[in-house]
């Protein structure tokens, strides 16, 4: 049994890291029933000057509103679980363990979330809702015999990719938790009252420049912020029951919080509590939050109960502490894994209205699933160039490159001992042409790999890809790491195939496996638009700089057919005359 806590604090200042062991009592309800008097023994134990950690299932929710409509929890765990404890312990130092190497598999077809969301949409026209929390889990086998260091490892990992959490790692004996909700339900001290819901969401930039532009315009759409305020006057409402007459303030709306894949629009709804509120009258009030669920709270409830074919479990509930006095911070259970018999699983969902379109939504979801993937497998920053007579073409490019990539991921990055392993290299391949690559770690650690380069001696043979690449928006194709199964599963089969040339979901040129691609059209050199999900490569850049290329969105139906010339660019190889398989348009 180990439960550790990293919560932020909410405002500012310095937050709750501590380590709890030897649990007192464990407290435990798995019958709806029981929910209530778990609560009350959690205030109960914190008056008396003792730590409360736990969690409250999503299907806990009838326990405070029999209105509330929810599956039957079918996995044997409880409803509400909460360990108390004497005294708050120094975390120990991070593991050395590695996490384990995981595969992610969606609970959901494309064509199941599609018809969710135009089974919500019809709901809306019907006045029936205005907003609903639509999700579905991904799921994961876990290796046999994961030990509790992998664990606390993975944790750790994930907390490193969602920094700033409201982060738990609970080991009941039964499951473990590794939640790193980014998004805070209450905080609750004295009769201070403060909840922050978060409904608003845009994918980061491909640079600065987007990344701001986008933040921008999240900031400023109307179709956020009104998704926004939807949640916001639910959550006035559900507050204005425990709350004192006039105590129900907004005093920041719209506020984005920077994710490492997403933006989050938050807002701050405060409350003075009513003498003799307890901790269960907060739950009763406001639990599940309204930034899950949707509004109207109860009719969307009834409309995710018919939707999602699961319960939801501990996704969408609520983890937190309650420390000595009654201090209690809980957060709203989004960005967590469960694990349990061998398996794991993690929710992942948006707020769904009526202008809300199911290729936007599922991108949305595919960018919130990137803590996941970040902390499923270990990689490294990756690049190869040209080394010839001793000289890295572009060197400059690639390591501004790898130093952007670094940023993004939160690697360390030491340029003296770049510079200091690259001059080595240079000097040990001194003559000739070479392939260099170019890797680093987490810690910054650098390596790298000459193989001789064979010099190209007539134009390549490229072949259309037969399906679209879903993760062409994904941070693993923005930036180049040594993570490349999306890149591998279209490797070319036919040995006279050089590579094979890639296009996203809606029918739009991107790259190749190893290069960039150009079209010569109307007399005009053309290379998919960044946008597009794609790679930005070097020899793309230096192309581009040079005005000889111009960027474009080019369709696979109708600017392929009509390419008079084509061109594949990297780094290594140039601009270098291609073509495409005969067969590849049939």
């Amino acid at each position: 049994m180990y439960t550790l806590i990293d919560f932020a604090d909410p405002y500012g200042g310095e937050g709750l890291h501590a380590q709890f062991q030897q649990a007192l009592h464990l407290l435990r309800a798995d019958q709806l029933s029981e929910v209530v008097a778990v609560l009350q023994a959690v205030s109960d134990y914190a008056a008396q000057g003792l730590w409360c950690v736990g969690y409250v299932r999503y299907e806990a929710a009838p326990a405070f509103d029999s209105a509330c409509q929810v599956h039957p929890p079918s996995d044997g765990l409880p409803l509400a679980w909460f360990g108390v404890y004497a005294q708050a312990l120094a975390p120990d130092p991070p593991a050395t363990q590695a996490s384990p190497q995981l595969a992610w598999q969606a609970g959901q077809s494309r064509e199941a979330f599609d018809a969710g969301i135009q089974a919500i949409h019809q709901a809306i026209r019907a006045g029936d809702v205005y907003q609903v929390n639509y999700t579905s889990p991904v799921h994961t086998e876990l290796p046999p015999a994961t030990e509790e260091a992998s664990m606390r490892a993975w944790f750790d990992a994930l907390r490193r990719a969602q920094p700033g959490a409201y982060a738990a790692h609970i080991d009941t004996d039964q499951e473990v938790v590794l939640s790193v909700s980014p998004e805070l339900f209450f905080d609750w001290n004295g009769d201070q009252l403060l909840m922050r819901p978060m409904k608003g969401t845009a994918l980061r930039g491909k640079d600065a420049n987007e990344d701001a532009a986008r933040a921008d315009a999240l900031r400023t759409s109307p179709k956020e912020q009104a998704e926004n305020v939807m949640i916001v006057d639910l959550v006035r409402n559900d507050v204005s029951r425990i709350a004192l007459p006039h105590s129900v303030k907004v005093p920041r709306l719209f506020h984005l919080q920077a994710l490492p894949t997403v933006w989050q629009m938050t807002s701050d709804v405060q409350a003075q509590t009513r003498p003799g509120t307890r901790l269960v009258d907060v739950f009763k009030a406001l639990f599940p939050c309204g930034s899950i669920t949707g509004a109207p709270k109860l009719q969307a409830m009834h409309l995710i109960r018919a939707l999602e074919p699961q319960a939801r479990g501990l996704y969408c509930g609520a983890i937190g502490v309650v420390r000595p006095g009654g201090h209690a911070t809980f957060n709203v259970a989004i960005r967590t894994i469960t694990a349990h018999k061998g398996t794991a699983q993690c929710g992942i969902g948006s707020g769904i209205t009526a202008d809300a379109s199911t290729r936007g939504e599922w991108d949305e979801w595919r960018a919130k699933r990137g803590f996941l993937e970040r902390t499923s497998q270990a990689f490294e920053l990756l690049e190869t160039l040209a080394l010839q007579n001793g000289q890295y073409r572009h060197l400059e490019l690639h390591l501004q490159r790898m130093r952007l990539a670094a940023q993004h991921f939160g690697f360390d990055w030491d340029a003296s001992a770049m510079e200091a392993h690259l001059d080595q290299l240079a000097m040990r391949f001194h003559e000739g042409l070479y392939r260099v690559r170019l890797r680093c770690n987490a810690q910054g650690s650098v390596s790298a790999q000459a193989f001789a380069l064979q010099a190209l001696t007539q134009s390549v043979r490229l072949r259309l890809a037969q399906t679209a690449m879903e993760e062409a928006q994904s941070e693993f194709v923005r930036f180049k790491t040594t993570r490349r199964a999306h890149y591998e599963a279209f490797t070319p089969r036919d040995p006279a195939d050089f590579d094979t040339l890639l296009w996203n979901a809606d029918g739009e040129l991107t790259e190749c496996t190893r290069g960039n691609i150009a079209l010569l059209i109307d007399g005009q050199w053309l290379t998919p638009h960044v946008d597009c999900g794609l790679l930005a490569g070097v020899g793309r850049a230096v192309a581009l700089n040079e005005a000889w290329l111009s960027e474009a969105r080019l369709s696979v139906q109708h600017d392929l057919p009509r390419a008079q010339a084509m061109r594949f660019i990297n780094s290594m190889r140039g601009s270098w005359p291609a073509y495409l398989a005969t067969d590849t348009l049939e």
